[in-house]
């Protein structure tokens, strides 16, 4: 029984999948972030141009 909870204690197998996904969190939030920015000014042209037309 000791074997097997210092074993269980001793991997890390775990922290590297959390680390991946701590990654991908932060690639996700800036992607998220540069396209909205990107919306809102595409948005501000939109309506420019439509306005322009009337």
């Amino acid at each position: 029984m000791r074997r097997l909870l210092a074993r269980f204690f001793s991997d890390e197998c775990g922290a590297t999948a959390i680390e991946y996904c701590l990654i991908a969190a932060g690639i996700s939030i800036v992607i998220v972030t540069a396209v909205n920015g990107i919306g809102s000014a595409l948005s501000t042209k939109f309506t420019e141009v439509s306005a322009s037309i009337k």
